[in-house]
């Protein structure tokens, strides 16, 4: 009987105890937390840009440094054509407005630095914007202690469908690649071929150039056509119907071959054409949607919302396909991207070779979060990115998968930035010239 009493206390005691260290540190999280609380907002102490091109693509990171040791995020501003811009716009503009400003307020931040200029929606001001936006992004994801798609709400899917791009001087070779692909897993594949002669887009060359009266690249519209037309034709007799098909017209048709271009694919069943005309032909939308059924993505060359409000708000395009550090960031793209739910257009935001790892993980961040998403353009990011930008996201059976950790969940290794620098060229970065067979310059 005094045994069980002596155990019976013992276990009391030990309870005891046991509560009172529970009660240590409950009192202990909730002192850290109003301490926490009661911290001052960090602030913005510097902005860093880092450039490199680990890939030949020029590739321009924003580091936003706060007053807070250990606290900072990367945001993408790559403008690979005129990339040496980026940096001054940066250091001599953006920097001096926003020192000293608190890290939380990333809307006032983007109004203010978008109206700073006074002349708005330059490629140039945009790209600087979005790397500080971004950045702000990642900092906020990094206090909270979550990934930024948490901070937008969480996710509306488990990882996100992608395309990917097949190409080849010749119809089989194009074929063969996107079976290549299919085997990994993915389900939607964009198909180029070139065009014998001629200098195309997304595929190489086959041929002898075709006849013309001057020196430079040359493209005749006709020929393209029916080259597309047979890739297509091809592809579907070989890789059947199940697999989703996409095109890039490159915006070298004009408005009228655009209208026949895009009823001529309908028979093949496209998942979109893309960029049929060009930023300048816009209002032409109107006519290819009363004349086809084909599905339409345009916008990856737009910087304002004066372009894609239009297509959006009269649902005249598919899916809307803004490169994200063109238009600003992540913050103009989460608003575009609501407003395109309502309007039943899609996201298919562009994500080539020239967006950093950071921005390619702003996309996928978003993709997982919205309900109007897509469909993603995939890129690989070769050893040297991975070596740069340490936890890229991943990509598995043709879907990304965003890193978890909080932020963007991305850190950059600035010593291995720094083994990569820009390399000069004849047009440092610009695109070069094409002409028709007569000489006229065509947009491309």
């Amino acid at each position: 009987m005094m045994r069980r009493r002596e155990l019976f206390g013992a276990a009391m005691a030990s309870t005891a105890v046991a509560a009172m260290v529970s009660s240590k540190e409950a009192d202990a999280q909730a002192a850290s937390a109003r301490a926490a609380r009661g911290m001052p907002m960090p602030k913005i102490k510097d902005l860093k840009v880092i450039e490199c091109a680990p890939k030949g693509s020029r590739l321009t990171v924003v580091k936003v440094i706060t007053d807070q040791d250990g606290l900072y995020g990367y945001g993408c501003a790559t403008f690979t054509q005129r990339a040496d811009l980026i940096k001054p716009a940066v250091d001599l503009y953006l920097k001096p407005l926003l020192v000293g400003r608190t890290v939380d307020r990333i809307e006032d931040i983007w109004q203010m630095s978008y109206n700073s200029s006074y002349w708005r929606n330059g490629p140039v001001e945009n790209n600087a914007i979005s790397g500080v936006d971004q950045a702000l992004w990642d900092i906020k994801g990094r206090m909270a202690g979550m990934p930024v798609y948490q901070l937008l709400g969480g996710k509306a899917r488990e990882g996100v469908d992608l395309y990917a791009h097949a190409e080849g001087a010749e119809i089989s070779q194009t074929i063969d690649e996107a079976k290549k692909f299919m085997a990994q897993g993915f389900r939607h594949v964009r198909m180029q071929v070139g065009t014998p002669g001629m200098a195309g887009y997304g595929a190489p060359r086959a041929g002898n150039r075709i006849p013309a009266i001057h020196d430079e690249p040359v493209f005749e519209r006709e020929g393209a056509k029916r080259r597309a037309l047979a890739l297509f034709e091809a592809a579907r007799k070989e890789l059947g119907p199940e697999i989703e098909l996409l095109h890039d017209a490159h915006e070298r048709y004009t408005p009228t071959e655009a209208i026949q271009v895009a009823k001529d694919l309908e028979q093949y069943r496209l998942f979109f054409l893309e960029d049929v005309l060009s930023p300048e032909d816009i209002i032409w939308f109107k006519n290819i949607r009363a004349a086809s059924s084909t599905p339409l993505a345009m916008g990856e060359l737009f910087n304002s919302p004066h372009e894609w409000t239009p297509l959006i708000k009269d649902r005249l395009i598919d899916y809307m396909r803004m490169h994200l550090s063109q238009m600003g960031g992540l913050t103009p793209a989460r608003k575009v991207a609501a407003m395109g739910e309502i309007m039943s257009v899609r996201t298919a935001w562009h994500g080539p070779g020239d967006v950093s790892p950071i921005g390619h993980a702003a996309m996928i961040h978003l993709d997982l979060n919205i309900t109007n998403f897509g469909i993603q353009e995939f890129t690989p990011f070769n050893d040297a990115e991975k070596a740069i930008f340490k936890g890229v996201p991943e990509m598995r059976g043709g879907y990304y998968y965003a890193n978890d950790k909080p932020g963007w969940g991305i850190e950059i290794d600035e010593a291995e930035a720094a083994k990569h620098p820009f390399r000069k060229d004849p047009l440092n970065g610009g695109w070069g010239v094409i002409r028709l067979p007569d000489g006229q310059i065509i947009k491309q």
